[in-house]
């Protein structure tokens, strides 16, 4: 597109040659520093462009490792709140074992406070206990390790012992209930 020289400047035998445009070659000139203008001003927004890209890129690594640094802290420390509230009962249990002096019925109600306390921390966490006896046995909540027959008044299927209680974490079953349910 671009024949020729615009401006030879030269050097031969120690003496400078310079060789004049005709008008075309001047429109040529003209149209080239416009395009070279242009492709400069493109240069440097591609290099700006490239710049934020690098940039953000950066930051979106950093909130990656931020993100995963969190939620291993929080794996790490989740039980915290209940650790923090189990601890007293802990310490409870520790000093009704450290009483020598005491009888059977004080360290009966140390372990009762015990239990309550340890129930209390458990149910601000979310757990609460299944309510078994009396109501229609549940296989999503409840294991069934025995059954008795019928008897007046009571329903084919019906949970009539909780041997053990079952756990329920907001909506999620921890731990099923074993239970005692009649049968025909």
């Amino acid at each position: 597109m671009f024949e020729g020289t615009f401006w030879t400047i030269g050097f031969l035998n120690g003496r400078q040659n310079r060789q004049t445009m005709s008008d075309d070659e001047s429109e040529d000139v003209g149209e080239k520093e416009e395009l070279e203008d242009d492709m400069a001003m493109l240069e440097a927004k591609v290099a700006e462009l490239e710049k934020e890209l690098q940039y953000s890129q950066a930051e979106t690594a950093n909130a990656r490792q931020r993100g995963l640094r969190d939620r291993a802290e929080a794996i790490r420390f989740g039980a915290a709140g209940l650790a923090s509230r189990i601890i007293p009962a802990i310490d409870s249990l520790e000093k009704a074992i450290a009483n020598e002096n005491s009888d059977n019925e004080a360290i009966a109600d140390g372990v009762k406070m015990t239990l309550d306390s340890l129930k209390r921390a458990l149910e601000s966490e979310g757990v609460t206990i299944l309510e078994t006896t009396g109501k229609v046995f549940d296989p999503t909540q409840m294991e069934a390790i025995a059954t008795v027959p019928v008897q007046d008044g009571q329903e084919s299927g019906e949970v009539v012992e909780e041997i053990e209680s079952g756990y329920m974490l907001h909506d999620r079953v921890l731990r099923p209930a074993k239970v005692i349910v009649t049968s025909e």
